[in-house]
């Protein structure tokens, strides 16, 4: 016999514990234990009635995968006819004045050969931190020419290759225009393009130096289904209307097919503009008239004559009063002509910088186009947006530069092999 009484109460068996009855440790931890053993058989239970099978469910399939890559190699340089990513890094950067022709073709194969191995999840040939360049997540890396490289390579610019005309509604500020050398890095993971960023400006040191760096962001990969409509920081939807990529029609707006200098075949002309966006004074604006001003509704982004985005906008249908359904000032109207070849390929980016002078937002848009000739398509839709569109109380262009794209190569050639 104990000469413990509380451990013979303890230890003693005895029928379950009932209402008002306690119960002992033994009986929590070993009820305890059953109930687990018996959760985990009820949930491999549900699992079989699920699956089929026995064991774990399969895991949900990633929305991205970042080894996703983008072939570099090619006609056209990637970057172009590839579905935006989320993040993109523009480089502008002037030449060092000691560089030549020479020097321009050893500086072109280095970046090439670094921005291949970057975009198919390979470390650059120097590179410091290769454990970074592991996940490629769609990267691309877009060169561009400015006037005086095309000149320092002794080759022919295309005549639109120049700054724009001068519009009234801009209000350029110096450091966000023009350039030497153009570096468009976008991927879906902002680590990989701040890696490659880094990479080839580290290959540059010696042949130029940084102009400008803008950078801009859409939603997340995977936040949203393919497909659909950027939106900016306005809440609207931005790019509807755009050539599609492999389509008769693409091909004829967008890549140069032999309109300029042989060197650009396969290229294509490209604008960036940085465009300041007043969201502190948009928020002033009730619905209607912001929908007045778009064009567009929105919810949706359907034009105002339609119920969704990709409706063709009826400019002659008239309210009960008589006054235009879509406005002659709103930013749709004006953004159409009647000629279809003055389009482009339009790539929104927004950004969003620290707030000054007292606002609560320094935010905009980085509006990328492409098109075979800036003159011919880019600057008459520009034309019409300055002399009238109702959108522009609210924006305000504050940097410009133009780019000829060149095209691609083979893996046994560089970017621009065509110039030199």
């Amino acid at each position: 016999m104990s000469l413990d009484p509380e451990h013979d109460k303890r230890e003693q068996p005895g029928p379950a514990a009932g209402p008002g009855r306690r119960l002992s440790r033994r009986h929590l931890l070993l009820g305890g234990a059953a109930a687990g053993i018996g959760a985990a058989g009820a949930i491999g239970v549900d699992l079989v009635a699920k699956t089929g099978s026995g064991g774990s469910a399969p895991p949900p399939a990633p929305l991205v995968s970042g080894t996703d890559t983008v072939p570099f190699f090619g006609v056209h340089q990637a970057g172009v006819d590839t579905e935006a990513q989320s993040r993109v890094t523009f480089v502008a950067l002037n030449l060092l004045a000691d560089v030549d022709r020479a020097a321009l073709r050893r500086m072109m194969r280095i970046l090439t050969d670094d921005a291949a191995r970057l975009t198919q999840g390979e470390a650059a040939l120097a590179d410091s931190e290769p454990e970074l360049g592991v996940v490629p997540a769609r990267l691309t890396v877009t060169f561009g020419f400015g006037p005086s490289l095309v000149a320092v390579a002794g080759g022919l610019a295309p005549g639109w290759l120049k700054p724009l005309p001068a519009f009234t509604i801009d209000r350029l500020q110096p450091e966000w225009n023009d350039g030497d050398l153009l570096l468009q890095i976008a991927a879906d993971d902002p680590m990989t393009v701040a890696h490659a960023t880094r990479m080839l400006l580290k290959d540059l040191r010696s042949f130029a130096t940084v102009r400008w760096v803008q950078s801009g962001f859409r939603r997340a990969a995977g936040s949203e289904k393919p497909g659909t409509t950027m939106r900016n920081l306005f809440g609207q939807v931005d790019g509807t209307v755009n050539p599609v990529a492999g389509t008769t029609d693409f091909e004829a707006l967008v890549w140069d097919t032999a309109s300029g200098p042989r060197w650009m075949v396969g290229g294509t002309g490209f604008v960036l503009r940085r465009i300041s966006m007043n969201l502190d004074k948009w928020d002033g604006l009730d619905r209607s008239g912001r929908e007045s001003t778009i064009g567009r509704t929105l919810a949706t982004g359907a034009p105002l004559t339609g119920t969704r985005e990709r409706d063709e906008p009826d400019f002659t249908a008239t309210t009960a009063l008589g006054f235009p359904v879509i406005p002659e000032f709103s930013h749709l109207r004006r953004a159409r002509s009647e000629d279809t070849t003055q389009r482009i390929l339009r790539r929104g980016y927004n950004y969003d910088d620290a707030p000054s002078g007292g606002g609560v937002s320094n935010s905009g848009l980085l509006f990328a186009s492409f098109q075979a000739d800036v003159d011919a398509q880019f600057v008459p839709i520009q034309t019409r947006l300055d002399t009238l569109d109702l959108l522009n109380e609210w924006t305000t262009p504050i940097g410009s530069a133009v780019f000829a794209i060149p095209p691609g190569c083979t893996m046994n050639g560089y970017i621009g092999d065509t110039l030199f």
